[in-house]
């Protein structure tokens, strides 16, 4: 392990990208570079924000990236957008596609020894009478597929187009990612929503993953001969009101009991969707998230299991500690902070 090696990584001030950037300097790595934009937030990497040296561009800047991605030994990709709503597609498609065909592009021109590129469990594909899926599973237009799912799909073939080309890469699908962080963002934004008396939940269910695993498992893959693969991360597949049960009993207070029908899940989208133009704000809940809630999807673990011997932190234990960092800050204005490294 050559600690002194350039790394670049992108994404670095996000929920996933934080606990990358903190693994990575746990593990010794002291030539660690990240690309921000003026206004990221650094809350998440304050700790070891003068361990890493910052870059301020993003993946649409061709001439920025250039010049960090100069001496890069190997890049782990993370930086994406994530939307459910209809006025960020086109946005979402850009940033995710072509700002993953850049990162590919420049890496191709770099000679770069790896690159590490995070998907999604949704770039796997979903269709009706799919019961379990797996690395193998091919995608088909779907209209169970979210155009998240599209945009992810998409930006992971730019990564098969540049392996085609000679680069040297591998691809890791997380399923849902549960941890601290931004606790109005994300996956994280559950424990605030359930707290603050969310009584509903989504009769459907998917995989979950611990986002320390997800880190963990993408330097594993780093540093292994895999090359040319792609990897589900997927701590345990779980229905919805189970997760949500277990949010609410980690937050300490009562649980979601009444299930979402057609019904009602049209009603709250709409519902939202007015509140979101009223008050300006991104919707919380939107027709694509309201509709997965009600579908349940299986994911295979193997994979990782057996190709890296890999041991996943179990789910229950990532929302019990979860929930006791969420109830801490909330004397701290819901202050965003992380979960120990394991």
């Amino acid at each position: 392990m050559e600690v002194n090696k350039k790394i670049l990584v992108t994404g670095g001030t996000g929920f996933l990208g934080s606990y990358l950037l903190r693994y990575l300097v746990k593990k010794g790595y002291n030539n660690i570079f990240s690309i921000r934009r003026v206004t990221s937030n650094m809350d998440l990497v304050k700790s070891i924000e003068d361990k890493i040296q910052w870059v301020e561009c993003d993946i649409l800047d061709v001439k920025g990236l250039e010049k960090v991605m100069e001496g890069v030994k190997q890049v782990y990709h993370s930086a994406a957008m994530v939307s459910f709503e209809t006025k960020h597609q086109k946005k979402m498609h850009l940033v995710n596609i072509q700002g993953t065909a850049n990162v590919v592009n420049l890496a191709l021109e770099n000679n770069i020894e790896k690159l590490v590129h995070v998907s999604s469990i949704a770039a796997l594909g979903r269709r009706k009478r799919l019961k379990e899926i797996n690395e193998n599973t091919k995608w088909e237009k779907s209209n169970f597929n979210s155009e998240y799912a599209k945009s992810k799909y998409l930006s992971e073939q730019e990564v098969w187009r540049g392996m085609a080309e000679g680069l040297r890469a591998c691809v890791i699908n997380p399923a849902i990612i549960l941890g601290a962080g931004f606790w109005e963002e994300g996956s994280a934004s559950f424990f605030s929503k359930i707290k603050k008396g969310n009584k509903f939940y989504g009769v459907g269910g998917t995989g979950f993953v611990d986002v320390r695993d997800v880190s963990r498992l993408m330097i594993e893959m780093m540093e292994s001969d895999l090359v040319g693969e792609k990897v589900i991360a997927n701590g345990k597949n779980i229905s919805y009101r189970k997760v949500f049960e277990m949010i609410a009993d980690s937050v300490k207070t009562e649980r979601p009991n009444i299930a979402l029908n057609s019904i009602l899940g049209a009603l709250a989208w709409r519902l939202e969707w007015l509140r979101s133009k009223v008050m300006g704000s991104s919707a919380l809940v939107t027709k694509e998230t309201v509709e997965n809630s009600f579908r349940t999807w299986i994911y295979e673990n193997k994979k990782s299991i057996e190709m890296l011997n890999f041991k996943y932190t179990p789910i229950e234990k990532t929302i019990e500690e979860t929930g006791e960092l969420f109830l801490r800050t909330l004397q701290e204005d819901k202050k965003p902070t992380y979960l120990p490294l394991n």
